[in-house]
């Protein structure tokens, strides 16, 4: 059964159409990754899936729950983007860390502002933010930053901020982990840490969107790519039918620039 099925999904800015009847679906545990041009729609369509942008038509469902309907956007209240949004854990490709807070407090925030509305976090508050910070370790140390946990981001390398960022969207245990370009910010050494860290998810059946340029990456973590060109799902199958055997020009045309 698929974990995510989106269907018909469009998006226009003024009278740019971005995302063009998009559909798509996802199986617990399988990596998707998005490949394209710059411009094709590919974030766009991520920001979609996380709530920060409103489609224009079509349907989002997670686990068999409808949690977008376009015909049915009264129903799309704030409380109610919040409660889609824990579906997905989403890693910025500028890390988007908060300056003034630790690896550790950047990690556990977003949980700890979540306890607070809990009726009973005021009786169990010690428990409550100790067994977060607990978690925020655990993550901390499985993204090998045990050792800068105090330390604030100018403090840490793009590769070391990736990971922690990584750390953070995991904290909310989101049902699927969402990356936007994740190493496109990076040097060639640092972007090898964090594909790695990817990979190592991967590796422990974390359903995951990758939108990438790194096509010998995607080519080796994927079950499933996308190709997107122009706002449209132009090509889509396993990584050896879309990098192997591609059947659109324009899919041919984009992978051999990468292939020069």
């Amino acid at each position: 059964m698929s974990i995510l099925d989106v269907s018909h999904i469009s998006k226009s800015f003024g009278n740019t159409e971005v995302l063009k009847d998009i559909c798509f679906s996802l199986e617990e545990s399988e990596v998707l990754s998005i490949i394209g041009s710059s411009g094709s729609g590919k974030t766009t369509l991520l920001r979609c899936l996380n709530f920060l942008e409103t489609p224009d038509s079509g349907t989002i469902t997670v686990k068999s729950n409808k949690i977008f309907d376009a015909e049915d956007l009264d129903y799309l209240t704030d409380a109610n983007k919040r409660k889609n949004r824990l579906h997905f854990g989403l890693v910025f490709q500028s890390f988007n860390l908060f300056p003034q807070y630790t690896a550790l407090e950047n990690v556990t925030l977003a949980k700890e502002l979540a306890a607070k509305r809990e009726d009973n976090f005021k009786e169990n508050k010690k428990a409550i933010l100790e067994s977060i910070k607990q978690e925020g370790l655990d993550l901390l140390a499985q993204m090998g930053l045990s050792d800068r946990k105090d330390n604030y981001p100018h403090q840490l390398s793009g590769g070391q901020c990736q990971r922690v960022a990584i750390a953070r969207a995991l904290a909310l245990k989101p049902d699927i982990l969402c990356f936007d370009e994740p190493t496109s910010a990076l040097d060639p050494e640092l972007t090898g840490e964090v594909l790695k860290v990817i990979k190592e998810l991967a590796e422990t059946k974390m359903t995951m969107i990758i939108v990438t340029h790194e096509m010998s990456f995607a080519k080796e973590v994927s079950d499933k790519v996308i190709f997107m060109d122009d706002g449209y799902v132009l090509e889509s199958g396993t990584p050896d039918e879309v990098f192997n055997h591609p059947k659109e020009d324009r899919t041919i045309q984009f992978l051999s620039s990468f292939n020069k």
